[in-house]
C-alpha cells in the first residue's frame, strides 16, 4: 500500500526559505536585475557565489561524501520558489539541478564535488525547450575531438563545464573555454541562451547520454514548476498589494467586485499549482511515480504562471507597462518557462501515455 505524501513544508524547509529570501532581499533587488538585463553580463555571479558557496545550496542534491548537502528535491524546490519570486539571474536550475542530475547518473564523483562546492558551473548542452525523452541535438565524436553546433543552451555563457551529448551515445564533459559560445536572442533576459560551437574540442566521456539526459530533463521539468510557483506567487501578492493602495473614485481599486473575482480565481489557480509543484518535488525525492507527477505539474504550471503575470501587468495599468517596473521580467520568465523542458501539450501527451489514456 502506497503512503500518502506529506506536501506541507517542514520546519527545516521553512527555515531554508527564510534564509534564501533574506539573502535575495539584500542582494537581488528589481532595479539591479533590470540593470543587468541591459548590460552584457546579465548573470549575477556574486549572488550565485553567495547562494552556492556561502550557503552551500549548489550541492543540495549531492551526497555529503562528495562535498554536497545530501538533501532532496524538496529542499531544492524551496530554493527555486524563492529564486522564481526574485527572477534571480543565477544558473541554479541549470547547474545545481539539471547538470548535477546528469552527472549523478554518470557517477563522475570528482565533477560532482566541483559542482557541489561551486568551484565549477555546469550546463547540459541540450536546448532548453527539449522535454525528457525528447529528441535533442548531438555533436560528432571523431578522433580529433568533438565537432558541431548546439543551439538554445541556457546559461552556457557562465558555464565552466559543458555536458555535451555526442553521436556515439556518450555524454562528454567539455571545458567551456574550448568552445565558442555565442549569445542568442532570448525572451527571458535573466536566463540567456547561447549557441555552442565545438571544433575539435577535447571531451571526457562520463557515461551514456540517453539515461543521463532523460534524468536531468525530468528533474529540470519537475523543479521548474516550483520556480513557476514562485513567479505566480510574487505577481499575485504584488498585484493585491498594489490594488489595495491604488485609488479611483476615492476608494481602493481592489474594492471593486470585478477585480476581486479575478484575483480570487487567480488565487485558486496558484493554490493548485503549489500542490502540483510540491507533489512533483516529493515524487522526485522519493522516486514514487515521478514521471506522472512531473507531467501533471508541467501540464498545469505554465498556464498559471503566465496567467498570473499577465493579470499583474494588466491590473497595474500604466505603471505595469513601463520598463522600470519589474513585472515585465516576470512575464518574460513565465513565457520562457512555458516552453522550457517541454510545453504543457508535450507533458499532457506524455501523461496520457503514462496512464494509458490515449486520444481516440
Amino acid at each position: 500500500m502506497s503512503i500518502q505524501p506529506d506536501l506541507l513544508y517542514s520546519e527545516e524547509e521553512e527555515a531554508l526559505r527564510a534564509a534564501v529570501r533574506d539573502l535575495l532581499t539584500d542582494h537581488c533587488d528589481a532595479v539591479g536585475v533590470i540593470a543587468r538585463t541591459e548590460s552584457d553580463a546579465p548573470h549575477d555571479i556574486a549572488l550565485w557565489k553567495a547562494l552556492a558557496d556561502g550557503m552551500g545550496l549548489a550541492g543540495l542534491l549531492v551526497p555529503e561524501e562528495l562535498d554536497g548537502q545530501g538533501a532532496t528535491h524538496r529542499e531544492a524546490a524551496v530554493v527555486l520558489e524563492e529564486l522564481g519570486r526574485a527572477v534571480a539571474p543565477v544558473p541554479y536550475l541549470t547547474s545545481a539541478v539539471v547538470a548535477t542530475e546528469a552527472v549523478l547518473e554518470c557517477g563522475a564523483d570528482d565533477l560532482l564535488s566541483q559542482l557541489a562546492s561551486a568551484t565549477a558551473i555546469g550546463a547540459l548542452a541540450v536546448a532548453l525547450n527539449v522535454p525528457a525523452g525528447g529528441a535533442y541535438q548531438v555533436v560528432r565524436c571523431e578522433s580529433g575531438g568533438l565537432h558541431g553546433e548546439l543551439t538554445g543552451i541556457a546559461d552556457a555563457a557562465v558555464a565552466d563545464v559543458l555536458l555535451v551529448p555526442a553521436d556515439d551515445g556518450g555524454l562528454y564533459a567539455v571545458d567551456a573555454s574550448t568552445a565558442t559560445i555565442t549569445p542568442q536572442a532570448s525572451l527571458d533576459l535573466t536566463r540567456p541562451l547561447a549557441k555552442v560551437a565545438l571544433d575539435g574540442a577535447p571531451g571526457r566521456l562520463l557515461g551514456d547520454s540517453e539515461p543521463a539526459v532523460r534524468r536531468a530533463l525530468r528533474a529540470g521539468a519537475g523543479l521548474l514548476a516550483s520556480e513557476q510557483l514562485g513567479v505566480a506567487e510574487w505577481t499575485l501578492t504584488e498585484t493585491v498589494r498594489y490594488l489595495k493602495e491604488r485609488k479611483q473614485f476615492n476608494r481602493p481599486v481592489g474594492g471593486f467586485q470585478a477585480l476581486k473575482h479575478r484575483l480570487a480565481q487567480l488565487w485558486l489557480e496558484v493554490v493548485g499549482l503549489r500542490a502540483a509543484a510540491r507533489n512533483a518535488a516529493d515524487a522526485l525525492a522519493t522516486g514514487e511515480d515521478a514521471d506522472v507527477a512531473v507531467a501533471v505539474a508541467q501540464a498545469y504550471a505554465a498556464s498559471v504562471a503566465v496567467h498570473a503575470a499577465e493579470e499583474a501587468l494588466q491590473l497595474h495599468a500604466g505603471i505595469g507597462m513601463t520598463w522600470e517596473h519589474p513585472i515585465h521580467l516576470y512575464l518574460k520568465r513565465a513565457k520562457a518557462d512555458s516552453i522550457a523542458y517541454g510545453t504543457a501539450g508535450a507533458h499532457r501527451a506524455a501523461l496520457a501515455e503514462l496512464v494509458d489514456l490515449q486520444t481516440p
